[in-house]
């Protein structure tokens, strides 16, 4: 009976473990590596057909972005989930495969006036049209007899709709053991879905701690702030960006923007127009829209009762093709855009961030985690310009950081769902799905507070009969910090560091003779011109 780390080890995305138990392999999880996490996508370290079972969380692309390489692999297994969680993973891996495939048709563009290898995607559509077929759903609540010896509950995990914790009650020969994997743990009180379930007690947890060092900001009134925040950008004449998720995230801020309108909260603008600029993200509305009983809270649940629709305002637009995306950068009204990807490192908002970003009338908010490594990380860390589609980009839009909505709990809530784990107690949290510096941090407030606890690292194993790590694995090297999109090589954080230098140095020159200063100016210009040609 062992447990295995094969992502999201001392990093956030990439979500991949795997159970042994009497001879079955069950992976829990199988996520694309996003941002600047380590690990490579391109390939597993194991061999796909030795899987048995896979597991799924929830549909987020960390958390099942590879389930179509899986398959293209070898798997040949049983594929177990939560019913809406597999109709979103059916928009959400085709969406993903068409990326794969698009990213790969660019590189191989690219690839052919410098004689590079050609590049194949990870996976192409037809794979990710074959995932379906081996799905099986369940409800929360519902029992499982996964195999022999292996009895599987899906909890609400209050993340995502559709979203669990898996609980296993394992049994080999005479020894049982009951494990628990958080998968992404919800914020509280969020709109449509409901809060986690907390447990009782298990031998072993798999938890996450994304945010396991910092609490959310106290920002509980989200219709008044992002009220604000729309007024004031449309009284300048702006738009308003807003970078997010298209499958949950999406849905909550339509579901705030109803609300703004119904108490007519912009006076600026009472009526603005927002656009959905992703198709993902309409298809995935029309799930939110279909049979949810079971799974959204109650205020939710009331609406859909009074026959009011979650996301009904008027004014609401749903962007389809490329060329509806970009008349809306060349129409100067006022609006309200959101659009995928939520990390900035893909999609549709790219385009919108290159045309609004030098716009100080404009506003750009985020509205989710933004991992390190990726725009929406430079941009939140104060960068003055970023490149785009090879165009330097002034940042003059005002950038607001909306921390108020977070699919994720926080610190506080992460150790009070933790600590109701009393009977059992833990012989052993894992700590996965934090960053390098916060994972580690974490699991030493948990042994602080009387669990044993550790951060695993990337291959570990660890036997869960006799409580003890079979094998340690180790940490990948990290992917350089990127600067405005250049990879930050050591001769390129050298060549930053003297270019403050040479700021510096012309701060210290103000007041000096205009001759020196000419001078001065000429050699740098001599030197840029000779650099550049």
């Amino acid at each position: 009976m062992k447990l295995s780390f094969f992502g999201a080890d001392q990093c956030v995305t990439g979500s991949c473990h795997c159970l042994e138990v009497n001879g079955k392999r069950i992976l829990i999880d199988c996520g694309l590596q996003q941002g600047r996490d380590e690990v490579s996508n391109e390939e597993f370290p194991f061999a796909a057909g030795s899987i048995d079972y896979l597991l799924v969380t929830h549909a987020h692309i960390d958390h099942s972005g590879r389930i179509p390489m899986l398959i293209k692999q070898g798997f040949q297994g049983q594929i177990l989930t939560t019913r809406l969680t597999a109709e979103l993973l059916d928009i959400m891996l085709l969406d993903s495969a068409h990326i794969q495939e698009q990213d790969a048709q660019w590189k191989n563009r690219k690839g052919e006036r410098s004689g590079a290898p050609h590049v194949e995607p990870l996976y192409t559509i037809e794979d990710a049209e074959r995932v379906r077929q081996y799905v099986t759903t369940c409800e929360y609540g519902q029992v499982i007899d996964l195999c022999p010896g292996v009895e599987v509950e899906f909890v609400d995990a209050g993340h995502l709709l559709g979203s669990a914790c898996i609980a296993l009650e394992l049994t080999e020969g005479e020894e049982k053991r009951r494990i628990v994997f958080s998968g992404d743990l919800g914020n509280i009180k969020q709109p449509i879905i409901r809060d986690p379930v907390h447990f009782r007690g298990a031998d072993y947890v798999v938890m996450e701690s994304t945010y396991g060092d910092r609490n959310h900001a106290e920002a509980w009134s989200y219709t008044d702030d992002l009220a604000k925040i729309i007024d004031e950008t449309m009284a300048r004449g702006g738009n308003v960006i807003i970078p997010s998720f298209a499958v949950g995230r999406t849905q909550e801020l339509l579901y705030f923007i109803r609300e703004i309108k119904d108490r007519r909260l912009v006076r600026s603008n009472p009526d603005f127009a927002v656009y959905i600029d992703s198709p993902l993200a309409k298809r995935a509305t029309t799930i939110f829209t279909g049979d949810l009983h079971g799974y959204l809270d109650d205020d939710a649940m009331k609406l859909v009762k009074d026959g009011t629709h979650m996301f009904n305002f008027t004014n609401l637009r749903m962007t389809e093709t490329s060329e509806e995306s970009k008349a809306l950068n060349e129409d100067r009204t006022p609006k309200v855009i959101i659009s995928a990807s939520g990390m900035c490192d893909a999609g549709r908002i790219r385009h919108h961030l290159k045309h609004n970003l030098w716009r100080k009338e404009c506003t750009i908010v985020f509205v989710g985690y933004q991992g390190e490594g990726t725009l929406g990380r430079h941009l939140l860390d104060g960068a003055k310009s970023v490149k785009l589609f090879g165009e330097e980009i002034a940042v003059n839009a005002q950038i607001v950081n909306f921390q108020g909505l977070s699919s994720h709990a926080d610190r506080d809530h992460l150790l009070g769902w933790i600590k109701d784990f009393q009977s059992p107690h833990p012989r052993h949290v894992f700590v996965v799905h934090g960053d390098r510096e916060v994972a580690p941090y974490f699991a030493q407030t948990l042994t602080g507070l009387g669990f044993e606890a550790h951060a695993p690292q990337y291959t570990e194993v660890y036997d869960l009969i006799t409580n003890t790590q079979v094998s340690p694995g180790y940490l990948p090297e990290r992917k350089t910090k990127s600067f405005g999109g250049a990879k930050a090589t050591p001769a390129y954080e050298r060549l930053v560091a003297v270019g403050q230098m040479v700021m510096e140095s012309i701060k210290r020159s103000k007041g000096r003779d205009n001759k020196s200063l000419a001078k001065f100016a000429d050699q740098l210009r001599a030197l840029l011109e000779k650099w550049e040609s």
